[in-house]
C-alpha cells in the first residue's frame, strides 16, 4: 500500500482505469478524478476483459476505480483477478452493494478502498486522499461485521486473493459446473494445464477436493453462479 501511496501522490504522473459498463457513469467518474488531481490518462473499459487488456498493454493504472457488477463478471472474483493483474495499483470499489460484509470482503479480496456509487465528489476525493497517505478508505458508518481471528467469508477470501488470474478463471468455470475438458476448450489451453491449475488452487485453498473448493468460492460470493450439482470431481 505505501508503494501505491507514492505514485498516487506525484500529481500528473499516475494514470487512472475506470471499469464500469455504464457510460454515463464513467463519463461522471472521470470528471470526478480530473478534478481530483491531475491524472496523465485516465481510460475506460466496460467489461473486465477489457480492463485486463488495458493493463497488460503499456504503462499499467496507478488507480483502478471498479464496479463489482459487470457484463462478464460479478462479483468478488473480477476483483481478485484485477488485483493480480495488476499488483501495484491502488484499486477502489465504486458499488451500489454498499453493506459492511460486502466491504469486508472487497478489503480483504485486496480493495484498497469502498465508495458507495452514487457517493457525491467530496467522497471519491476522500478516498483518493487517504489511499495517497497509505490509508485504506471506507465509507462514513462503516463497522467491520467479522471480528478480529474469526473464520468466515473474510478468511475464504483471503486465500482467494493468493489465486493467479488464471486460475481465478478455472474457480469460476469450475463453480458453473464445467469440467477439465470444458475449460481447456474454453480457455485455449491443455487438460494437463487445467488439472495443474485445479491442484494448485486447491492446495492454495487448503481443500482436498472441487467440490470444497466451489463451497469457499461459494461462501465469500466469489462467483455469481452456484455450482453444479453434476460437476465431476
Amino acid at each position: 500500500m505505501r508503494e501505491r501511496a507514492e505514485i498516487l501522490s506525484e500529481r500528473g504522473q499516475s494514470r487512472a482505469l475506470v471499469v464500469d459498463d455504464h457510460p454515463l457513469f464513467c463519463d461522471a467518474l472521470t470528471l470526478t478524478l480530473q478534478s481530483i488531481a491531475d491524472f496523465e490518462e485516465i481510460r475506460t473499459a466496460g467489461t473486465l476483459e477489457k480492463a485486463l487488456d488495458i493493463v497488460a498493454q503499456g504503462e499499467p493504472p496507478d488507480l483502478v476505480i471498479l464496479d463489482l457488477n459487470l457484463p462478464d463478471v460479478n462479483g468478488l472474483d473480477g476483483l481478485v483477478r484485477l488485483r493480480n493483474a495488476a499488483p501495484r495499483a491502488a484499486i477502489i470499489i465504486a458499488s451500489s452493494m454498499a453493506d459492511n460484509r460486502m466491504i469486508s470482503q472487497a478489503l480483504k479480496a485486496g480493495a484498497d478502498g469502498f465508495v458507495p456509487k452514487h457517493s457525491q465528489r467530496s467522497v471519491f476525493r476522500r478516498a483518493f486522499e487517504a489511499m495517497a497517505r497509505g490509508e485504506a478508505f471506507t465509507p462514513d458508518g462503516y463497522i467491520d461485521p467479522q471480528g478480529p481471528g474469526e473464520d468466515g467469508p473474510g478468511d475464504a477470501l483471503e486465500r482467494l486473493a493468493t489465486l493467479t488470474g488464471q486460475q481465478a478463471r478455472i474457480l469460476s468455470l469450475i463453480c458453473e459446473g464445467k469440467l477439465n475438458k470444458q475449460i481447456a476448450y474454453d480457455l485455449s489451453i491443455a487438460e494437463t494445464t487445467v488439472k495443474a491449475h485445479v491442484t494448485a488452487i486447491m492446495r492454495k485453498l487448503g481443500v482436498h477436493s472441487r467440490t470444497q473448493a466451489v463451497l469457499i468460492a461459494q461462501e465469500a460470493h466469489f462467483s455469481r453462479v452456484l455450482p453444479n450439482e453434476g460437476a465431476a470431481p
